[in-house]
């Protein structure tokens, strides 16, 4: 019974252990962010689908294949960490890319929601983007 009992306690869930792509992270964290305000617009989703494919030079079947499995992967999350520990060992220049990509999906339909920017914030820190090429980011993204 106790060694039931201990492999029980010691079992690894295989899938929550598996390491997540970067291009997945990103994907599946641009898709909690259209639709952290309680809707995802039109506008948005194409912001989302052109940040993606524009930077990791994917294809319109590509692009949809990901964003379903973004989806999928953002819906079984129970936090950032998943995705951004994905992200965090990337170089700088890829890590402020993500970030401009975030304020792409925020400021496409003029609005920025203290939802979205709450997130924004949230995940340059947990990857490592400084405050102020955030804020540099975010002036830059919102005067577009």
């Amino acid at each position: 019974m106790f060694d039931a009992l201990s492999r029980l306690f010691t079992a690894t869930d295989d899938s929550s252990n598996d390491a997540i792509e970067p291009k997945l992270a990103v994907a599946a964290l641009l898709v909690h962010l259209a639709a952290i305000d309680g809707e995802t617009s039109d506008a948005e989703r194409e912001a989302l689908r052109g940040a993606l494919m524009d930077y990791y030079e994917l294809g319109e079947h590509e692009v949809d294949k990901l964003i379903d499995e973004a989806h999928e992967r953002d819906s079984e999350a129970v936090d950032f960490y998943r995705f951004t520990s994905a992200l965090a060992s990337q170089p700088n220049d890829e890590k402020l890319e993500i970030i401009r990509m975030m304020w792409q999906v925020v400021f496409v339909d003029k609005k920025n929601h203290e939802l979205e920017d709450n997130m924004v914030w949230r995940v340059a820190e947990l990857i490592h983007v400084s405050a102020r090429d955030r804020t540099v980011l975010r002036s830059q993204m919102a005067r577009r």
